[in-house]
Parts: C-alpha cells; sequence; structure tokens
C-alpha cells in the first residue's frame, strides 16, 4: 500500500499525522454560528481564549461585541500643527516613518520602541513602551496614519502609544476615522479585535439575513440589519452611526415587547384553579395577620388602605380561573410580607400549596420565620427548604412538600430541584423578583401539575410554551420601579403599589458625615447601645485592599470593639449560613449592640430595636441600595436614624454627591426610583435590572426617544403576534429565527442576563 493512502499503518514509535483541521465555511450564514476558535478570522486562537472572558463565543457574538464608546480621529494635522496641540489631546497625522528603533529603560528594564515620523512640514516622534511586536509592524520608510495622545517636548511633538493604519489605499481601522472602542480583556487589544471584527463583517455581517418585516422597516424609517451591523462598528459618519443604533436599539425594543406580549397572551390561554374564599374567612385572615403583627411590635396595628387593596386585588386574581400575574411593588417597610401572608393564607386554608421564592439562604430564613409568625394564629406552619439545610432535614421537607403536608414552602433556588415535586402547588409568591430570569421562574410555575398526575408539567410562561396549566403568580419587590419605565415596560403584569408606611412608624432621619467627623456619631451609638437599641454598621467590602479606603468589615469590626468597648457582631456573605444566623441571632437578642457588615444587611434582617444605620463609603452605593439599607432600622416605635459617612463631594463626583443629597432628602421610595432614574449615568441600564427585564446593549429608556421607540415597538408586537402569542404570519420566519437563535434570543426570553 502506498505510503500515505487510507489504511496504513504508521511505522512504530513514529508521531501520528495531526487531524486536518476543516476549512472555514464560506457560507455568511454557516460562519455566524462558527465557533470563533474554527472561523479562520484574524486572530483566532486569541479570539478562543480571551474571547471566553467576554462571552464570546461564535463569530454572531463578536458582530454583536458592540463598542463602548468611538473617537473621531477623522481630521488630519500637519506636524506643524501638532504644536499648537494641548497635551493630553489625541490628534491624527500621515506621516512617512523616518527610522524606527528599541530601547530599553533602566529603571524597570522596559523595552521602549521609538520611531521618527515626518511630514512636508517637520518631524514628530512616536514610542511605545513594552510593545515589541511594533518593530514588526512599522519599518522606515513606510506611510502611515497615526492617532493617539500628545505631549510637548521641547519643538518636537511626541505621540504617547499611538494606534496607526497603513496609508496604502484601504479602508484604515485605527487612525484617519471615527474609530470603535470596545470592551476588552487580557490577551486581547483594541488593533486585534478591530481587525476580527472587521473580517467578520466582511465575510458575514454586510450579508446578516434581514429578519424584520418589510413594512415595519419602511415604517420606522430603518437600516438594513446587515448595514446597521457595519455602520454600527465602523461608521462612515456620525449619521450613519446613530442610524445604525437606531436599528439596533428598535430591535432590543420589538425584541423585548415580543416577549412580555407573548407571555401575557400565552397565560391568557392557559388555566388555573380558581381560588374562591368567602368574606368571612378573608376577614378572619387579615385580623390575625394585623394581630401577629401589632403583637411583634408591642401596639395594636392597622392594615394601612394600600395593604388593604393589594389583599383585595390578590383575592380576586385567585379567584379568577386565569392564572394571576401580579407585581407588588412597596417602599421598605410598607408591608409586602403581610400581603403575601395573607395570598398565602387563602391559598393553604382551601388544601392547596404555596410556595414563597427567595433568592438568597439568608432572605428565605427571614422569611420562613416572618411568615410564620404571622400565619401561626391561623393553625398554619412554614416548611423551610435551602441548599444549608442539612440532608436529614432535606428529604423530611421534600417529603412533606411532595405528599402535601406542607400547605406553606419557604425556599431558595433549591425549590428548583428535579427532586422536589409539590401535591398541588396553586400559589408562587417570588421575592426580589428581579434576581429571577422568565426561565428560572418557569422551572418553579411548572411544579403545579400535582392534580393532573404530579409530577412537573411545563407552563406557558415563555412564547412558544404548549401547556394549558399554571400557578398563580405573585411577584414583589422592594425596589419601586419608576413611573415613566413602568408606563413602557408593564405588558405582561398587574401591579400594586404599596405607598404607606404602617400605622405608628416615624420617619428616618437621615444625615451625612465625613470620616474626620465621627467622634460624636461613636458617642450617640454607645448611647443608643445603653437604651438597649442597636446599630447597624455597613462597609463597602469584605477584606482590606492596598488600593482601596473603605475599611473593610473584619477590620472595622475589632476597631469598634476596641472603642466602644462593646460587644460587635460581623456579618458578610463568606461566612456560612450557620455562622450568619448564630451572629444575627445574638443582635436581635441583645448580646451584640452593634453589627457590622456588608450589603447582606440589606435584607433579612429585621430588628425593631435597631435604630441606627451607619453606613461608610456611602458613595458606593447605588441609591436604591442605600434606601434599602436605610430601611433596616425604623422598624419599632423608637425615633431611628441613619448616617451616610462620605467624603465626597459636588466637585469630586457630582453624580455620588447627588445620590447622598437625594437619600438626605427623601424618604420615599417611589420618589428616590424616579431620582435614580434621572441620575443613573449615561449608558446605564435603567430600571430594567430591578424590574427583572433582561439588560439592553443599545436601547436606553433614560432616553426620551427611545422610550417614543419602546411605545411603537410595543404597537408592532400587539399586531405581529397572534391570540396564543406566536409569530405565524406570513414572512415571519425570519424574525422568530432570530428571537430564538440570534441575538436577540436572551432579550426575547426574559433573560435579565441578557446582554450583559
Amino acid at each position: 500500500m502506498a505510503s500515505g493512502q487510507p489504511g496504513r499503518r504508521p511505522a512504530p514509535g513514529s508521531r501520528p499525522r495531526a487531524a486536518r483541521r476543516p476549512a472555514p465555511p464560506t457560507d455568511p450564514q454557516v460562519l455566524l454560528s462558527t465557533a470563533l476558535g474554527d472561523s479562520g478570522l484574524p486572530a483566532e486562537a486569541t479570539l478562543r481564549r480571551a474571547g471566553r472572558r467576554l462571552d464570546l463565543n461564535t463569530v454572531r457574538d463578536l458582530l454583536f461585541h458592540l463598542p463602548r464608546r468611538y473617537e473621531d480621529r477623522r481630521e488630519m494635522r500637519t506636524i506643524a500643527e501638532l504644536r499648537e496641540v494641548p497635551d493630553g489631546e489625541t490628534a491624527s497625522v500621515r506621516v512617512v516613518v523616518r527610522s524606527i528603533h528599541v530601547e530599553q529603560t533602566w529603571r524597570r528594564r522596559v523595552q521602549v520602541t521609538k520611531a521618527v515620523l515626518a511630514d512636508e512640514t517637520g518631524e514628530a516622534e512616536a514610542t511605545w513602551f513594552g510593545r515589541r511586536f511594533i518593530e514588526k509592524r512599522v519599518h522606515a520608510g513606510q506611510h502611515l496614519v497615526v492617532s493617539g495622545r500628545l505631549k510637548q517636548r521641547g519643538f518636537s511633538p511626541v505621540f504617547d502609544d499611538p494606534e496607526f493604519s497603513p496609508e496604502d489605499g484601504t479602508d484604515p481601522l485605527h487612525a484617519g476615522r471615527i474609530v470603535p472602542v470596545y470592551r476588552l480583556t487580557a490577551g486581547l487589544t483594541s488593533a486585534r479585535i478591530r481587525e476580527a471584527i472587521r473580517a467578520a463583517l466582511d465575510r458575514a455581517g454586510l450579508m446578516y439575513a434581514e429578519y424584520l418585516p418589510d413594512d415595519v422597516r419602511r415604517s420606522e424609517g430603518l437600516e438594513s440589519i446587515g448595514r446597521a451591523i457595519d455602520q454600527v462598528h465602523y461608521p462612515a459618519s456620525l449619521e450613519d452611526r446613530d442610524a445604525a443604533l437606531r436599528r439596533l436599539a428598535f430591535d432590543e425594543l420589538l425584541a423585548l415587547q415580543l416577549g412580555m406580549v407573548g407571555r401575557r397572551r400565552q397565560r391568557g390561554r392557559t388555566t388555573s384553579e380558581p381560588v374562591v374564599v368567602d368574606d368571612a374567612r378573608d376577614a378572619a385572615v387579615r385580623t390575625a395577620i394585623a394581630a401577629a403583627i401589632g403583637a411583634k411590635v408591642g401596639r395594636p396595628v392597622e392594615l394601612t388602605a394600600d395593604q388593604s387593596a393589594a389583599m383585595d386585588a390578590i383575592r380576586a386574581d385567585l379567584a379568577s380561573p386565569e392564572p394571576m400575574l401580579r407585581l407588588l411593588q412597596g417602599d421598605v417597610g410598607s408591608g409586602k410580607t403581610a400581603v403575601a401572608a395573607h395570598a398565602l393564607a387563602m391559598v393553604a386554608g382551601l388544601g392547596r400549596q404555596g410556595a414563597l421564592l427567595a433568592p438568597t439562604d439568608l432572605l428565605a430564613r427571614q422569611h420562613a420565620a416572618t411568615v410564620g409568625g404571622l400565619l401561626e394564629p391561623l393553625g398554619l406552619g412554614v416548611t423551610l427548604l435551602t441548599g444549608s439545610l442539612s440532608a436529614d432535614g432535606r428529604r423530611k421537607a421534600v417529603a412533606a412538600i411532595a405528599s402535601g403536608q406542607a400547605v406553606v414552602v419557604v425556599g431558595t433556588h433549591a425549590l428548583f430541584q428535579e427532586s422536589v415535586r409539590f401535591a398541588d402547588l396553586g400559589l408562587a409568591v417570588i421575592d426580589e423578583q428581579h434576581r429571577f430570569g422568565v426561565e428560572q421562574r418557569n422551572l418553579l410555575e411548572a411544579k403545579a401539575g400535582g392534580r393532573s398526575g404530579g409530577g412537573a408539567a411545563p407552563t406557558a410562561v415563555r412564547p412558544g410554551a404548549t401547556s394549558t396549566a399554571a400557578p398563580h403568580v405573585l411577584l414583589m419587590t422592594a425596589t419601586p420601579i419608576p413611573r415613566t419605565l413602568g408606563q413602557v415596560l408593564y405588558a405582561d403584569l398587574e401591579v400594586s403599589d404599596l405607598r404607606m408606611a404602617p400605622t405608628g412608624r416615624l420617619p428616618i432621619r437621615t444625615a451625612s458625615r465625613s470620616t474626620t467627623d465621627l467622634d460624636r456619631l461613636w458617642r450617640f451609638v454607645a448611647e443608643e447601645a445603653a437604651e438597649d437599641h442597636r446599630t447597624f454598621v455597613v462597609v463597602p467590602l469584605i477584606e482590606a485592599a492596598e488600593d482601596d479606603a473603605a475599611a473593610a468589615a473584619e477590620e472595622e469590626a475589632v476597631r469598634l470593639r476596641d472603642l466602644l468597648g462593646l460587644p460587635v457582631g460581623l456579618v458578610h456573605g463568606r461566612m456560612k449560613a450557620a455562622e450568619r444566623d448564630a451572629e444575627m441571632r445574638r443582635f436581635r437578642d441583645g448580646e451584640t449592640r452593634v453589627l457590622v457588615g456588608t450589603t447582606v444587611i440589606e435584607v433579612g434582617v429585621d430588628v425593631p430595636e435597631a435604630t441606627v444605620m451607619v453606613i461608610e463609603g456611602a458613595e458606593r452605593f447605588g441609591l436604591a441600595q442605600l434606601h434599602q439599607l436605610r430601611g433596616r432600622v425604623g422598624r419599632g416605635t423608637a425615633q431611628s436614624y441613619c448616617v451616610l459617612v462620605s467624603d465626597v463631594g459636588p466637585d469630586a463626583d457630582p453624580v455620588a454627591w447627588a445620590r447622598l443629597q437625594a437619600i438626605e432628602t427623601l424618604n420615599d421610595g417611589f420618589e428616590l426610583a424616579e431620582k435614580d432614574f434621572e441620575l443613573r449615568r449615561e449608558g446605564d441600564v435603567l430600571g430594567l435590572a430591578q424590574s427583572g427585564l433582561p439588560q439592553l446593549r443599545v436601547a436606553s429608556l433614560q432616553r426620551l426617544d427611545h422610550r417614543e421607540l419602546a411605545k411603537r415597538a410595543r404597537g408592532h408586537a400587539e399586531t405581529l403576534l397572534d391570540s396564543t402569542g406566536e409569530l405565524r404570519g406570513e414572512g415571519l420566519a425570519p424574525l422568530r429565527r432570530e428571537l430564538t437563535a440570534g441575538w436577540l434570543e436572551p432579550i426575547w426570553s426574559g433573560d435579565p442576563a441578557g446582554g450583559a
């Protein structure tokens, strides 16, 4: 048999030939789904390794790795004109390379590449530190377009680490144009990612199959998707860039609205067994819950008008054969848990099961204790299921849930597990709902199949689902969504607001203090401790960092023990749940009067004796988080205080300063939500994270024009979807493919991490 023919065995000891890699696909549509390491794009090995850290796996991912900003390097100057450019500003020139050489600095022995550049008006210099490969790409006599920051050294302008493109008649990538600036990671340079994206655009991006219906595109005056992808990376003008961004923003908003409207219509065709409760039972539950709250705080309590209205709405929803999907949003301490307990009691009173899902073990345990205390007078117990339970405790909880003995269940993601089966899940309450995506909610709702044979029947929550059974769902958030945002986004659920504080609650007094003026504060903390009151101290870190001025929790706990002469507790996210619970129990029982912690204090701690919240490094926290932390105090009858420790001023960080001013002057969480919306920096995804909706890459609902675009997208979504929530019309197959398998899939499906 001839050498190299099939079937020939290699000689003993010889190395087998490496399998020949298949050639990269030439079909643009096939290339889109090809892994970066097999794409044949420039630096594909680097893209394969570094791309994972940026969640870039395929060529499509690379095409939608959009610039985070742009630099306009189109204006060309002469070298003589560079002498008038101030230090630190960026400029571009067309030059010829006179010479290039590599030097080595003596201080750190770093190699420096230097080039002398020239045009008809004079000479300039370019320096690159630690980039030895430059001398392989730049050579004497070469004509370049160079852009970079300038330093003036005598009469010779110097480019500091500039970017460059050969002036060879091809379209420049790094200089002399509007240049995209991308998010990078270790091992991936700006030049490499630009070159790879340019190649991907030429081979697939410009031929990207159009998926918007023609009538939608014409009515909105939108670019084709292929041109939009090209111009969003390498725009010929700022107007072309803006047109491309508008097209991509519309597509995101359309996908968002199609997902929400589709889910709403899907739920409309599902059924849920009505939970009908008579007036006497309803009144008895409300009375018992109010009495339990009063017993806890040591005074008579009446439900607020907002709580009563929410209970009325939920009761009506539960009595309907159409499954409830309602958002209960309320300020910190507004009584959401009492409303949830009422809903759970409605369901449990008829022998069906209710589950409350919390995002953390800590919050689940707090809910189990709180809801248990509210429902105990009604003869209803609470079963806890979290990942921190012992094996025996878990087995018992799972068995009780499966048998139906556990009528009220509180748990974490452990409720999603395959081994957990509900006998008859009638209500799912999801707290801090923005931390759970639609798919995660599906996993819990899918456990509503007990009466139809048990097991986990899928529910019709995600567009495209086909089931006809679903539990009632109540979503809860302590971070109200701005009204302006809600008008755009609430397409698939009803909303109840709790704006009123429970009767007897005193407003929390809030003030800022400098780090140089804290002696009086710590004396006050000691005085409060002598009155059997408690103090929270929140710091932004767990461990100290060399370059960080924020006090670490562990160090601060030690310091305050010495300073105050009091027992000081410590909690943070790296502690085991049992350790945290023990610390919090000691704090609640008064064994420790001061508790130092990170933001785990934000949830799960309900101590009526807590009267002081000290937030160190307050400028590091967002407005919603500051308000959440403040809400840990003021739950008893005594006057409570929140102290924001910060040295930030209006000149150093105007946005952080404005946040601190807002938290000082406003106590209403709904007003703060509007202020937070106003203060977010351009480019932040406003409100979507806290609403549980997916993040957007281009669209920003902070912008009025994008909010208007979202409303128009909503109208198109209502028209494009049929009564079942499906895209079944003629010519809609490309849009359906893009929503289910393209770049819009995370947004359409409701994944909170989508587009991040």
